[in-house]
């Protein structure tokens, strides 16, 4: 994993970059939300990302200690502070879920209950034109299992990388691993 090439939109105050890892400690209060039902505007996440033209396929294996509430790490592309999608392991109700939000100028959240493995969750975000397809490898058969099938607005380019968040707390520390961007997989939802 080469983050020579990145750049990051808010910068953790700790991170550290490995052999094939990237470990962050995140700020303060960080969130990545528009509005819906909770009323307020945030845009202060860590995403170490970069430009990627036409359809993709990016994968990463996310690791964290999650703890408090909303903790939550993953994958991230993003047109624009108001076109979006986050998707990877969020902590709420005492439990890892995957969790999804799709932002087009307004937020969405969806969560899915997954069995996070001791040895972390890969995510993988698909770009076909206008649609991300989200999914995650089930550790217990080896399959990727779709989560989530989106409208997201065609682009030349578009931000693609790596995004934590601990909305009500400081010091989340998650690692992330094998973070990859590769031509799209193949258009059949069904293996």
């Amino acid at each position: 994993m080469s983050v020579a090439d990145m750049t990051w939109l808010n910068p953790p105050p700790h991170h550290m970059v490995g052999d094939g890892t990237l470990t962050v400690r995140t700020g303060k209060d960080t969130d990545f939300w528009r509005e819906t039902f909770y009323g307020f505007w945030r845009d202060n996440g860590h995403f170490l990302h970069r430009p990627v033209e036409g359809d993709f396929s990016a994968e990463v294996t996310v690791k964290g200690d999650y703890k408090v509430l909303y903790d939550q790490a993953g994958l991230m592309l993003r047109l624009s502070e108001t076109h979006w999608i986050k998707a990877g392991i969020e902590y709420t109700d005492g439990l890892a879920y995957f969790s999804v939000v799709v932002t087009n100028d307004t937020s969405d959240w969806s969560l899915v209950a997954i069995a996070a493995g001791k040895d972390g969750v890969r995510i993988r975000l698909t770009r076909h034109a206008e649609a991300i397809r989200i999914q995650y490898l089930d550790a217990s058969d080896g399959h990727w299992k779709p989560v989530r099938l989106a409208y997201f607005p065609t682009s030349k380019t578009v931000d693609v990388g790596m995004m934590c968040c601990s909305p009500q707390r400081e010091g989340f520390e998650v690692t992330f691993s094998g973070f990859t961007i590769g031509p799209a997989i193949s258009r059949d939802l069904h293996d």
